[in-house]
C-alpha cells in the first residue's frame, strides 16, 4: 500500500513539474518576413520513336512531335514568383543512324521565342545516351514565360538508307524543374 501511495506521489510531482513552463512573447509580425522557396519537378515530354516510323512507303522522313498548349505561364501568381527554370533532356538512340533534335518554344503567334538543337550520335552497340540541361534565368526566363507550345523535330542525318524493316528506337525523356520564391 505504501508503494502505491509513493508511486502516486511521484506521478503527481512529475505532472506538477511539467505543468509549469516558460513562454516568451509572440511576435506575429514574423509572418510578414516568411520566404518560401518551393521547387517543382514534373515531366515535360516523352516519346519513343521506332525506326519504322521514319520510313513511309519506302521514303525516309523526319518526325515532328508537338505538345499541346502549355497553360502553366497563364497563371499570374506562378509567373510573378517563378525565379529559375531548368529543362532536362535525355535521349537514347538504338537506331544505326545519327539524328538532330530541334526543340522549338513557340509563343501564341507560333513565333519561336527559344530554340535548342541537340546532336544525337548513331547507335554503335554501346549505351548511347545524350543529355542536356537548359537553364532559364533573367531575360531568358522572361522569354520562356511567353511559351504556349513546344515542338520537337527529329531530323535524320545523312547515312545509309533506312527501310520498313530497320530496327531500334529513339527515346526522349524530359523534365522541368521550376524554382519559385514566395514572400
Amino acid at each position: 500500500m505504501k508503494v502505491l501511495t509513493f508511486n502516486r506521489s511521484i506521478i503527481l510531482a512529475i505532472l506538477l513539474i511539467f505543468s509549469f513552463s516558460c513562454a516568451s512573447d509572440l511576435d506575429f509580425e514574423q509572418v510578414n518576413t516568411i520566404k518560401l522557396e518551393p521547387v517543382i519537378v514534373t515531366n515535360l515530354a516523352y516519346f519513343d520513336a521506332k525506326a519504322t516510323q521514319f520510313v513511309t512507303n519506302g521514303v525516309e522522313r523526319n518526325i515532328i512531335f508537338e505538345t499541346s498548349t502549355i497553360q502553366i505561364f497563364d497563371d499570374s501568381f506562378f509567373r510573378q514568383r517563378l525565379k529559375k527554370v531548368e529543362l532536362f533532356y535525355e535521349l537514347e538512340n538504338t537506331i544505326n543512324r545519327a539524328y538532330t533534335l530541334d526543340v522549338l518554344f513557340l509563343d501564341k503567334d507560333n513565333q519561336s521565342v527559344h530554340a535548342l538543337k541537340l546532336a544525337i550520335p548513331s547507335y554503335t552497340s554501346a549505351e548511347n545516351k545524350t543529355t542536356k540541361t537548359d537553364l532559364f534565368e533573367g531575360l531568358q526566363l522572361d522569354l520562356l514565360k511567353k511559351t504556349t507550345k513546344i515542338t520537337f523535330i527529329l531530323v535524320m542525318r545523312p547515312s545509309r538508307t533506312m527501310t520498313d524493316l530497320s530496327i531500334g528506337s529513339l527515346k526522349l525523356r524530359s523534365s522541368i524543374t521550376a524554382y519559385l520564391v514566395i514572400e
